[in-house]
């Protein structure tokens, strides 16, 4: 089944470039795609999700990933909010917007990115729907539930995506004010299977103190995930990546992973050496 998939993949997604991310084709393969998983669903022949990984605009395969999982869990609540989307562009949510019609929130503190994304969006215009929204600040464990609400988002929302390159954790933590369905946010893989999180800082800004001191290990973060009532079903290839699914959402179809089992790229291993400057500086057990 494996090789079914990658063929298909292959076949059906090879044109997936970025100058070739507008055309109708992109739009059509992936809603084939989207059927096929779907067929395959109730055939009881699903691929890995680390099988299913690809990008349009994504920084990575997490276009992919995502697709697959929502061509499980379904579509039916179409909004995202990004935060630290930079110009909304190469983020998790453009190709759902473009290629599927959702809509949404990118949040980011660059003035520069935002007007960029702005622009971007206004020059590539859905012709039925709505454009997203932007919002440029500093997002802190204080504000966040302001900033979203205040720009017309609460409840239940299909995707929440987190990168803020510092206190990720502590963000997610005071987010109440929306109900997501899939979240993906960073972890720190550097820090290994430490149970670790670097204290919060709301003057935060990269790269601090150093580079590596910032976020939390895989492990706190996904006990905070469990805390908040939701499973980790994979990450990208390289594992940094998390992405967790609701519990009571596809819980037998979308089975919770472990954080050791979606640690196996080289490149993690190789993470671990930089921690070891900074391992005896002042963290907080989850």
């Amino acid at each position: 089944m494996k090789s079914t998939i990658k063929n298909f993949l292959k076949d059906k997604l090879l044109i997936l470039k970025v100058r070739n991310r507008f055309t109708p084709s992109v739009q059509i393969q992936q809603r084939q795609l989207y059927l096929k998983y779907q067929e395959l669903l109730m055939k009881n022949q699903l691929p890995s999700i680390s099988e299913t990984g690809y990008r349009v605009f994504s920084q990575f395969e997490e276009d992919g990933l995502l697709l697959f999982i929502f061509s499980i869990i379904g579509m039916d609540n179409k909004v995202f909010v990004e935060i630290g989307s930079d110009d909304g562009i190469n983020s998790n949510s453009a190709n759902l917007y473009f290629n599927f019609g959702w809509r949404g929130l990118f949040i980011d503190g660059n003035p520069k990115s935002i007007k960029r994304g702005i622009k971007f969006f206004n020059k590539y215009p859905h012709p039925w729907f709505y454009k997203p929204k932007f919002k440029c600040a500093k997002v802190t464990r204080e504000n966040v539930n302001e900033l979203i609400e205040e720009s017309g988002f609460k409840g239940e929302v299909g995707l929440l995506s987190i990168d803020i390159d510092g206190n990720d954790y502590w963000v997610w933590d005071a987010i109440n004010v929306i109900s997501p369905k899939v979240v993906i946010i960073e972890t720190h893989n550097e820090f290994g299977l430490e149970n670790i999180v670097v204290p919060y800082d709301p003057d935060y800004f990269f790269p601090g103190k150093h580079p590596v001191y910032h976020g939390a290990s895989p492990i706190a973060m996904n006990k905070l995930a469990n805390k908040k009532g939701y499973r980790l079903v994979g990450a990208n290839e390289l594992g940094f990546n998390f992405i967790f699914i609701k519990r009571g959402i596809a819980d037998d179809t979308l089975p919770e992973v472990t954080v050791e089992s979606v640690l196996n790229h080289p490149s993690v291993k190789e993470g671990y050496k930089t921690f070891e400057p900074i391992k005896n500086w002042d963290y907080i057990e989850e």
